[in-house]
């Protein structure tokens, strides 16, 4: 499995914590750097945050029109029809990643995996079958995919991770609702989670990314 080209950048030297940040549909690892600078971390954090670029396939919804994603979209409800195969090569690809980031020399436990929508479900799916605790899922305007295999799967460890979730009241891409349930089978299968909404789109916000911000200082 070749490893994706991305976007890597550093906030200081020797970097102690990695965020590994998975873009939406159609996007890629630009879509997200501006959020370092706007993060304003604190001056003595040192994470390397890195950006992959999906690779390109065709997207059935889109009239099989090529474009980057995680994984095959077929119906207006994501739900159903799930790609099954393209969401375990995602997240097999992710557990790539962070594997190289441990042999890196950062621990499992400073390592986060997060996510804008597909890059979301990806990092819900591969962080809570990770066979170590990680420091943190973060899961933007997203959902759990294959939800039924979840219990079986999950790792026992996944439960020390912590899961932060933000989703817009409004989002006519990834329902509110799909957000909510799939937060209820996280704490149904013992996961912490932490939950934010607003009053937006399928987006991110000012006050998403200030509470970002407070969740990575808190879980760093």
């Amino acid at each position: 499995m070749s490893e994706l080209e991305n976007i890597t950048i550093e906030t200081q030297a020797h970097p102690d914590a990695a965020v590994i940040w998975l873009h939406g549909l159609g996007a890629d690892g630009n879509d997200f750097v501006p959020i370092v600078e706007q993060l304003q971390l604190p001056a003595d954090f040192a994470v390397r945050f890195i950006f992959p670029h999906a690779p390109v396939r065709p997207i059935t919804i889109n009239q099989g029109y090529q474009m980057s994603g995680w994984y095959d979209i077929s119906s207006l409800s994501i739900a159903d029809q799930e790609d099954e195969a393209g969401i375990k090569e995602s997240s097999a690809i992710l557990k790539q990643l962070c594997l190289a980031q441990e042999q890196a020399g950062i621990h499992a436990s400073r390592i986060i995996v997060a996510g804008f929508s597909q890059g979301g479900a990806i990092a819900l799916h591969c962080g809570c079958r990770y066979e170590k605790p990680l420091a943190g899922i973060m899961a933007l305007s997203t959902y759990m995919p294959l939800p039924d295999s979840l219990a079986d799967e999950m790792n026992e460890d996944a439960i020390e991770t912590p899961v932060f979730m933000a989703h817009g009241r409004q989002d006519d891409v990834v329902s509110y609702d799909h957000g909510l349930h799939s937060k209820a089978l996280l704490e149904a299968n013992n996961m912490n989670v932490l939950w934010h909404e607003y009053d937006m789109g399928h987006a991110v916000c000012l006050e998403e990314i200030q509470h970002i911000r407070q969740w990575l200082v808190d879980t760093l």
